[in-house]
């Protein structure tokens, strides 16, 4: 056997794993490689657009918004972190790893929403490449900046983890100087406006709105951790891993989204990539193809992390079923063309459906990481019996686990009057001037109530199993 030492990753080599457990002598990696998959991966235009929400939609000044975005992504992540973990002790995907919370069938509610946000994303990242495509050149549409971007996602979530970790690493090395010769060409070439650090002023719901937008950003990623640490040796450790997807995804957000809120204050036209190529004009088309390369970085993710929660499901209901790279290729193209159909419908009202969009992710995953969590951690302290988890019966987690399907319907419902969205404001909401603070409540209430009832739980089966027959 093999030292998974020895390993080494081979980005052009095209993976042949897909949901099964990943074999200790084809383990590699270090922490390092989560860092720059973190870092990476963030430096696209969709974390400049979100960061320019807090000047836009929610109407804070420069300062404020810079703090609430910090707020929200210093906190967001350490719920994204704590994911990274379970990757290497298990060595399956995220999703999978779910069925050990809610059982094999209960985890299909998780991974139904799970695969929506991953064609949501993938969607709003092929908007915004199509946008900065046709930027770079007057006259031509969208079309060919979707296409380009399309193809190197394709081929990434064809060869899969090594060449995606691979091109993230890459994004890491060239992305970060261009944002800051970016930061540069706006402040000393072109000149802040008179009124850079004053125009808005301080509101107390675009405020917590803004810390919401830079959480949801770090938990939005919860699914994902574990597709990309499975590979890595059981060793790895969870604080290195920790660390290094703490530091590599809350930089690697927040310095695209404080680009973003320079962009919107210097150049409010409406079109946030119109901003962006007027802020840096002189340098615009390197920016924007950097940019366009770390939209296929993520949407190379989206795909991959997309096909294999897709496969998870079909193998929930053929337990027998084995999928090979063949599988996760078809369901990649797939899940390609229905992103590809809603953002060529989306795309004239892109800002007003991805600020929706953000926040119902916000309501519906919060709950699901509370419970993967406590699980993990405060109950089974990261001890799983990862082959039941391809039980046709769910061994011992069973197809639904009661506790985890009621505390995840808790978790929703109790946010409902806190909820402040273009869509729906609940009363308590409204008692606050608009403040939201559903996702704070959530996690406040399902984390408790799940380790309760769980721990509830485990007594009474202990109790039935220990008894005389």
């Amino acid at each position: 056997m093999k030292d998974a030492l020895t390993v080494r990753e081979r980005p052009m080599q095209l993976e042949l794993r897909t949901i099964e457990p990943i074999a200790s002598d084809e383990r590699h990696g270090t922490a390092r490689d989560l860092f720059t998959v973190w870092f990476g991966t963030n430096f696209m235009l969709l974390t400049i657009v979100t960061g320019g929400l807090a000047v836009t939609v929610y109407a804070l000044p420069f300062g404020w918004a810079v703090v609430a975005l910090s707020i929200g992504n210093l906190v967001g992540a350490v719920f994204m972190a704590l994911h990274a973990a379970q990757g290497p002790r298990l060595g399956v995907p995220q999703m999978v790893q779910t069925r050990g919370q809610f059982g094999s069938l209960g985890s299909l509610l998780v991974i139904g929403i799970v695969i929506v946000m991953y064609a949501g994303f993938l969607a709003s990242n092929l908007v915004l490449g199509g946008e900065a495509a046709a930027r770079l050149a007057s006259g031509i549409s969208d079309v060919p900046g979707i296409a380009v971007v399309g193809i190197l996602s394709v081929v990434a979530a064809i060869y899969g983890y090594d060449l995606i970790h691979s091109y993230a690493r890459v994004v890491s090395y060239v992305a970060a100087p261009v944002l800051l010769l970016a930061a540069i060409w706006i402040i000393w070439v072109h000149g802040l406006p008179g009124d850079f650090l004053t125009r808005n002023s301080f509101n107390s719901p675009g405020f917590f709105g803004a810390i919401s937008a830079g959480a949801l950003w770090q938990i939005a990623y919860a699914p994902y951790v574990s597709d990309y640490s499975r590979y890595m040796p059981q060793d790895t450790g969870a604080r290195p891993a920790f660390w290094a997807s703490y530091w590599g995804s809350t930089l690697g957000s927040l310095l695209p989204m404080i680009l973003g809120v320079m962009v919107a204050l210097v150049a409010p036209e409406g079109n946030p990539i119109a901003g962006l190529v007027t802020a840096t004009r002189g340098i615009a088309p390197l920016v924007l193809v950097v940019f366009l390369v770390g939209i296929a970085v993520a949407n190379a993710m989206n795909l991959y992390c997309g096909a294999l929660s897709t496969l998870t499901v079909g193998q929930t209901i053929n337990p027998g079923w084995s999928p090979g790279p063949r599988a996760r290729t078809f369901i990649a193209l797939v899940i390609f063309v229905l992103a590809l159909t809603g953002a060529m419908f989306g795309r004239t009202s892109f800002l007003h459906l991805y600020e929706e969009f953000i926040l119902l992710l916000l309501y519906v995953l919060v709950p699901w990481t509370a419970i993967n969590l406590v699980d993990y951690y405060l109950l089974r302290h990261g001890k799983y019996d990862v082959a039941d988890f391809f039980r046709h019966d769910g061994g011992i987690y069973g197809r639904v686990n009661g506790a985890a399907v009621t505390c995840y319907a808790l978790g929703i419902l109790v946010q409902f009057p806190f909820i402040a969205s273009p869509l729906y404001t609940g009363p308590i909401a409204r008692a606050l001037g608009g403040v939201d603070l559903s996702w704070i409540i959530g996690l406040a209430v399902t984390a408790p109530a799940y380790f309760w009832l769980a721990r509830r739980s485990q007594a009474h089966e202990r109790s039935i199993a220990l008894s005389p027959q």
